[in-house]
């Protein structure tokens, strides 16, 4: 109990230093805040990177295709099994 009221003089002298010193309190900022804006997109360097993994997509689609042509060739009865269960 008595900590509480040093706590509470304590802070009536901080008041009273701030309002001697001439300083005022911010008021916190009303309604939504307002983010800074993105940095500047390098689109050069963006276009690069898509055009690189849209060839990485093609290229790995294409080894895709190859393998499954690859098995089917390889197990042509066992894979009709698979596809047309009896």
């Amino acid at each position: 109990m008595a900590s509480r009221g040093r706590r509470g003089t304590q802070a009536r002298e901080d008041e009273q230093r701030c309002e001697e010193r001439g300083e005022q309190q911010v008021p916190a900022p009303q309604g939504p805040t307002v983010l800074p804006p993105p940095p500047p997109v390098d689109y050069g360097v963006f276009m690069q990177s898509l055009v690189q993994a849209m060839q990485t997509q093609a290229q790995t689609q294409a080894a895709l295709q190859a393998q499954l042509l690859r098995l089917q060739l390889q197990f042509p009865r066992s894979m009709a099994m698979v596809v047309r269960p009896s």
